[in-house]
């Protein structure tokens, strides 16, 4: 039995339950201006646009995140089938300044495992959480926005993984470790939520590139909204001194989809090994939480 997909499942019971009167943030201050981004229970937000989707994008200028390495293109499968090229996993540029040593060398293991036919660790596909900044590089199904006074969830719809986000406060003195870590944020200008995270655990990437971090990874995240709002662009800023030279800065965009509200979505249970696919390791507890 997976953990992680019952944790989903009790918190987007949860949700549902409260779904009504808050997506539409009607319990928040009248006076207050915000940006909404959850105007009705149909509105997700699925990150894609040209040039965006599971990888960061580097801003104009400054320490950017990893990419993949030019020696190895990577072909997604869409790509395989417009092209007719073969499909590949991601490969890690490793001449990226930003990365320290172990860091570096970590990533080559990865790397040379990939290069010699094993097929690359991504959270989604093991069905594990993404930790930050990492969670913005979910892919294809949407995220979803509850948004109220105190907090702002957001909830991908596969396995319902979660992020909480407290508003208007300070950060605890001494946050316990976990997969995505104490979020606090703040709306500013009307259009832009800003969110701050720290303690982050160990066992997440940052990216699809398998960049390692520390537990001393600190991101700040910026959700506006553009195009009329159509799109939510969100600017990240990622410090790590345990992991990483210098901070560096990134791009991620979320276009609106209207199509449906959320359904249920497990991962774990749904997961076998087809054709040699070595899906281990797959999280799961030997009881539930609850």
């Amino acid at each position: 039995m997976s953990k992680f997909s019952q944790v989903g499942v009790a918190a987007l019971l949860c949700v549902g339950a409260t779904l009504a009167p808050v997506v539409h943030a009607q319990n928040a201050p009248r006076n207050a201006t915000f940006a909404d981004f959850a105007t009705n229970s149909s509105v997700g937000w699925v990150a894609s646009g040209i040039g965006f989707g599971t990888d960061f994008v580097p801003p104009p200028s400054g320490p950017r995140p990893v990419t993949n390495d030019p020696a190895h293109p990577y072909i997604t499968n869409a790509a395989a089938a417009a092209t007719g090229k073969q499909p590949t996993f991601r490969v890690a540029d490793l001449n990226n300044p930003i990365l320290q040593p172990w860091a570096k060398e970590q990533m080559k293991k990865a790397n040379d495992e990939v290069l010699a036919g094993k097929v690359a660790f991504t959270a989604d596909a093991r069905c594990f959480p993404a930790g930050v900044p990492s969670f913005l590089l979910y892919p294809a199904n949407p995220v979803r926005f509850i948004q109220t006074p105190k907090e702002v969830l957001m909830v991908w719809q596969q396995n319902a993984e979660i992020r909480r986000v407290y508003l208007n406060q300070s950060h605890t003195a001494n946050p316990k470790p976990s997969w995505y870590g104490e979020s606090v944020g703040h709306y500013e200008g009307g259009d832009t939520l800003v969110v701050d995270t720290i303690g982050m655990n160990e066992k997440t990437f940052v990216d699809n590139y398998r960049t390692p971090h520390t537990a001393r990874l600190h991101v700040i995240e910026r959700f506006k909204l553009i195009d009329g709002s159509r799109t939510i662009e969100v600017k990240v800023h990622v410090e790590d001194p345990g992991a990483f030279t210098t901070p560096w800065d990134a791009i991620q965009r979320y276009r609106r989809t209207d199509n449906e509200p959320m359904v249920e979505m497990i991962c774990a249970e749904n997961n076998a090994e087809y054709f040699n696919y070595d899906v281990v390791p797959l999280p799961h507890a030997d009881k539930v939480d609850f």
